[in-house]
Order: C-alpha cells, then sequence, then structure tokens
C-alpha cells in the first residue's frame, strides 16, 4: 500500500480518533491527542493514502537521549500492508535524528501481535510493570537501540535527497542518492489537459499540480523503497516558471521541511537543466558552455564552476519550444509541437523553404524567434489562399532547421571565444534529433564534445533538481521556510 507520512495536524482527529476507537480498548480521547501533538519534544506522525485517508498515525516523546514510543495504531483495512513498519522505521529515525540513542515502549502482555512486530523490529523485553492497564493486565517494557548512522548527515555520496518540481505542468518527484543515482523518477504530465488549449493554461497548471503532489511524492519514496525518514535533505524549484504552479511545489516542500526539521534547498529551474547533463556524465566539470532550450527558455550559459554561470545571451521573444508549440498549433498538429513537427521534418527537405535566420550575424549571443514564427505562419496563410496544398514535412524541416542552425551557429561560436572544449545540451527541445546531431557534428569538427541527457531528463523532471540540490546542499546553500517563488528568478 503507498502512503505518504505527514506531521499529524489537527484536522487529522477524526480519522486518528476513528483508528484509535477499535485498536484499543482504552482510547485516547481528543483533549489527549491535541495536547500532545503541539508539544516540541513530540513526533506526531500520520499515514495518508492518495485519497487523503489517514490510515495511520504514531507518536513519539523525545526526553535526552532516549525516546518512548507513546502510540502506534493502523486501520484494519490498511493491516499487513507495511504501513505500520513504515511509520515505526520514520518515527524511529526522526528520534535518532533528535539526539535519542534507545528506544522504549510498554506493550499489553497478551497482545502477541504487537509483540511479534517490536521483536522485529529489534526490540527486547526488559522489565514489566505489574497491573499496568488495568488489574490482572501486566505491561512489558521493551527496548532496542536506535541506528547511530541514522543521526547525522551521511557523507557526500550517500546522501539522499528528495526533489520535487512544480515550474510548468509536470508534477514530479524523485528521490537520489549521492547526487547521481536516481532511486526513483515520477512526473505526472497534464498535457492532455493543456492540448485542447494548443498552451499550457497557468490556472489549469495550478490546480492539477495541487491534486497530484502528494500522490507523486508518495509513489516516488515507494518506488524508492523508503520512507521520509530515511530522506536526509529536500530540494525544490522555486523559479523561474508560472509563478502559481512554483507556488504549489514550493509551499508543500516548506511543509515538509517544518514536519520533518530537514534541510530546504532551493534550485534554479535552468541550473536543474544544466545538472541533467552530471546523470549522464558524473565526471563532467566546468568550464563549460550549455545551450538550455525550452518551451519557455532559450539561452546561453558560460558555466565558469558550478554555481558560477554567466547567461551570454537569451531571446529577446519566443523560446524555441514556443515557437514551436505556436506553428504546430496553426498547422492543426496538436500540442505540444516539437516532437509532432519533429517527426514531420525527418521526412521533410531542409532546403525546400528559405525562412530567416535570424540574428545569425548579430555578433552577440541573443536570440529572436518572432521573426521566423512570423514568416512561417505568412507562408502557411499564402499557401493555403492560393489553394495550394501545405507540404507539412518540408515545412517542418525548413522550420527546423531555420531554429537549429542559428542555436548551432553561435553555441560554437561561443564554445571557441570562451576556450571551452565541452558543451551541454539541456532543456525540453534537446530532445530534437537535428538539433542533438548538427550541434554534435559542428563541435567534433572543433575537436569539443557535447554531452545531451536522456530524452526523459530533457522534459521537466525532479531528477535534475535532486542532482542540483545534492550539489548545493554539500555547499551549504539552504533555503529559509520564508522563501517566496520567484517567477523571472535568474540564473546564478
Amino acid at each position: 500500500m503507498t502512503v505518504v507520512l505527514r506531521q499529524f495536524a489537527p484536522y487529522d482527529l477524526e480519522g486518528v480518533l476513528e483508528i484509535e476507537r477499535v485498536s484499543f480498548p482504552d482510547p485516547w480521547s481528543p483533549a489527549m491527542f491535541m495536547g500532545e501533538i503541539c508539544r516540541s519534544d513530540r513526533i506526531w506522525l500520520v499515514a495518508e493514502q492518495a485519497d487523503g485517508r489517514v490510515v495511520g498515525y504514531g507518536g513519539v516523546m523525545i526526553v535526552g537521549d532516549e525516546a518512548h514510543l507513546m502510540n502506534l495504531a493502523v486501520a484494519p483495512s490498511a493491516r499487513r500492508c507495511g504501513v505500520g513498519q513504515t511509520l515505526y522505521d520514520d518515527l524511529a529515525i526522526r528520534a535518532a535524528r533528535a539526539g535519542a540513542r534507545r528506544l522504549t515502549l510498554e506493550v499489553r502482555d497478551d497482545n502477541e501481535a504487537a509483540l511479534g512486530f517490536y521483536r522485529a523490529v529489534g526490540l527486547a523485553v526488559e522489565g514489566v510493570r505489574s497491573e499496568y492497564y488495568q488489574a490482572g493486565q501486566d505491561a512489558l517494557i521493551m527496548w532496542g537501540d536506535l541506528p547511530e548512522a541514522e543521526r547525522r548527515l551521511p557523507p557526500p555520496g550517500r546522501e539522499i535527497v528528495l526533489a520535487i518540481e512544480t515550474s510548468c505542468d509536470e508534477t514530479a518527484a524523485a528521490v537520489m542518492r549521492g547526487g547521481t543515482e536516481v532511486l526513483s523518477s515520477v512526473v505526472a504530465s497534464q498535457v492532455d489537459f493543456h492540448a485542447r488549449f494548443g498552451g499550457v493554461v497557468p490556472e489549469i497548471a495550478s490546480r492539477k499540480h495541487t491534486e497530484a503532489i502528494v500522490g507523486v511524492v508518495a509513489e516516488a519514496l515507494d518506488r524508492a523503497g523508503l520512507t521520509m525518514g530515511h530522506v536526509d535533505a529536500l530540494a525544490v524549484t522555486h523559479g523561474p516558471g508560472l509563478i502559481g504552479a512554483l507556488v504549489v511545489g514550493l509551499a508543500y516542500t516548506k511543509g515538509l521541511a517544518f514536519a520533518t526539521g530537514l534541510p530546504l534547498v532551493g534550485v534554479n529551474h535552468l541550473e536543474g537543466h544544466i545538472f541533467a547533463n552530471v546523470l549522464v556524465d558524473p565526471d563532467i566539470e566546468p568550464p563549460l558552455i550549455a545551450l538550455v532550450v525550452s518551451g519557455g527558455h532559450t539561452s546561453l550559459v558560460h558555466v565558469r564552476q558550478w554555481g558560477v554561470y554567466e547567461t551570454l545571451g537569451e531571446t529577446l521573444d519566443d523560446a524555441a519550444g514556443e515557437a514551436f508549440d505556436k506553428v504546430a498549433k496553426v498547422l492543426g498538429l496538436g500540442y505540444p509541437g516539437g516532437p509532432i513537427l519533429s517527426r514531420f521534418a525527418a521526412e521533410g527537405d531542409p532546403n525546400a523553404i528559405a525562412f530567416p535566420r535570424a540574428m545569425m550575424r548579430s555578433g552577440d549571443y541573443r536570440f529572436s524567434l518572432s521573426g521566423l514564427k512570423t514568416a512561417v505562419i505568412n507562408h502557411i496563410r499564402h499557401e493555403r489562399e492560393a489553394g495550394r496544398e501545405i507540404d507539412v514535412p518540408d515545412l517542418a524541416a525548413s522550420f527546423q532547421a531555420a531554429i537549429v542552425d542559428v542555436q548551432v551557429a553561435k553555441t560554437v561560436r561561443a564554445a571557441e571565444e570562451h576556450g571551452v572544449k565541452t558543451v551541454c545540451l539541456a532543456g525540453g527541445v534537446a530532445a530534437n534529433p537535428s538539433l542533438r546531431e548538427s550541434l554534435r557534428s559542428a563541435l567534433a569538427e572543433r575537436g569539443a564534445t557535447l554531452t545531451v541527457p536522456e530524452i526523459g531528463l530533457c522534459t521537466d523532471n525532479a531528477a535534475m533538481i535532486a542532482a542540483a540540490g545534492t550539489w548545493r546542499l554539500r555547499h551549504g546553500d539552504l533555503l529559509g521556510l520564508d522563501a517566496e517563488a520567484v517567477a523571472d528568478l535568474p540564473l546564478g
């Protein structure tokens, strides 16, 4: 059963009481729970299903270097599904991180199921409290050591980071060990919801993130075979992007940080795209040039060293991915336009139509695609007005070549002028086969190499955020709980 663990909140009380009443002959009262969950020396968690239903809860009291397991219960419908084990493991790890070295609890002497469970997790009976519960009902006192290794942040190479990405229309979460080992990566796409509009609708994106984020995070942890208690730090995209979408991811991750006490790292979305290349080649090192091309960004970046970025040039208007989407929309081909036009372009002649190469000889590293987009749309309109059928493969190939030629020329020149031999391609448009191969070939002729992420790491994902977040974690670059999302967050 997939559940997400989070801090016990007052609005969970009804669900918790329902489980409490069917689990114990002398259940706690609402006042007892409310008095507990607000205390700073307590750790209280609930296990929540994707539908929001609470199916388990547990609490630990910390006293010096000892932890007392006060309560642990699972709904009957969720028993023997691993929920109790997940809760116990998470509470034990959090107690260890709070400074506890041993854990103790009392259990009824005739509760064979509970005794078996606690023995299985390493606890042993070390005493008896006669008639602790009632006349003739003894309590067995159990003790066990908490794992020493879990009380400190692992050394570099072993940190486990949970990352969340919601900058646009993909709700993504990933769990990573050591900055390069992807334990899980989950992406919930909204493309079907936006396709009918021919582009991303910000209000819909924000709403869908809110609906999906709990389940996506739970699935990422489940696929990794871990719980929140195993996580060492949290990373989240806090800009740039759609402000409403960013707010959902940042608010949720700040809530996790507050509930768990874990360090929080903020990652620039563009830096994440660049770090996606590290997941392909862990040995890649600056200085390097990065061409970041996506639905919202087209920019050339000089990466002097990790964390030190100089943006050499950006688009003055449309980004490459945005241009692809708009042309595909005019042709009635659907959304997103990049992959569709790329498939048509593979069958067409890139020299069939002489579209302009905007700013090819501008002498700088800026891009402009609005003129090219207008030229393509005008060509489509003229052909239709003349009653001629549009050759979509030729048009797609010619349009694509006009974009690729400028990006390749400026990227190669940037590499030469800055004396670097390594170029990284990043962003959703990095999945375009023509761009990848044209740039690789042009760089090879000049003795330079190109690194490109796997297709699944080109589009928005949380694995790239985890990679960048791990680097920032190691350098102590943390985000405060008062941090806000920044729609136009600059790189570096």
